[in-house]
């Protein structure tokens, strides 16, 4: 009886357990959503991050790409500096009559002032200078100025000493009715200059300037001078 009792409380317990559903444990299914969830959420906001990051990147060389860009046409721009002849003055005359080579003979000190400016935000450096008279188409006098370097918005001015030697373009006057009279010299000069500008690596640029003079120099018995002189600058 009791055997009997005890087979039919086990067959019971099995038919039980087989009918009733599978049972999970409620806090490990939870615990799991929640890694689950935090995963997911370090995972989007990773990724936002990098996207940020690149958007900010891409944005900050657009940027400086554009700044540049503008400096470029703007602040960095090659501009042409300045070659001024201030004033030319005349130092020495040698006048001397009734020489073996000519008639009159006629040798003049000039010294002319002058100056450069640089309109650009870098240096200019240039290289020896050459100034060269002329006469009648003749050279008649040669002068050479040093190199060096004109900072940036800044002006050099340098003087340069010339002797004028005229005696072949004299030699068919009269000596003596030109030093009573007093009589006219129009010479010609020019300056060549080459130099070199360049703004951080970005922009360079070899320039070369050009001045041409035209001056005018009276001499008599009495007095010796400059009256006019005319200079035109070309940059390229």
């Amino acid at each position: 009886m009791d055997t009997k009792t005890m087979a039919e409380k086990d067959q019971l317990k099995l038919v039980a357990a087989a009918l009733s559903p599978a049972v999970n444990p409620i806090g490990s299914d939870e615990e799991g959503s929640a890694a689950t969830g935090w995963r997911l959420v370090r995972y989007l906001r990773k990724r936002r991050f990098v996207v940020w990051c690149c958007c900010s990147c891409g944005l900050t060389v657009v940027v400086l790409g554009i700044a540049l860009l503008i400096l470029s046409l703007t602040v960095f721009m090659v501009k042409d500096p300045t070659l001024t002849m201030n004033s030319i003055s005349l130092t020495s005359v040698d006048i001397h009559l009734f020489t073996a080579k000519s008639v009159m003979s006629l040798n003049a000190t000039l010294t002319a002032d002058i100056s450069i400016k640089n309109p650009n935000v870098a240096f200019f450096r240039f290289s020896n200078s050459t100034t060269e008279f002329y006469y009648n188409g003749e050279i008649v006098g040669l002068a050479y100025a040093p190199s060096g370097k004109v900072s940036a918005h800044r002006m050099v001015r340098m003087n340069v000493t010339v002797d004028v030697l005229v005696d072949r373009a004299v030699a068919q006057i009269n000596g003596t009715s030109s030093l009573i009279t007093g009589r006219e010299f129009i010479l010609t000069s020019y300056t060549e200059l080459n130099g070199r500008v360049n703004v951080i690596g970005i922009n360079k640029r070899d320039i070369y300037v050009a001045m041409n003079c035209s001056i005018n120099l009276e001499v008599s018995a009495f007095s010796q001078e400059i009256s006019k002189s005319v200079c035109l600058a070309t940059v390229k």
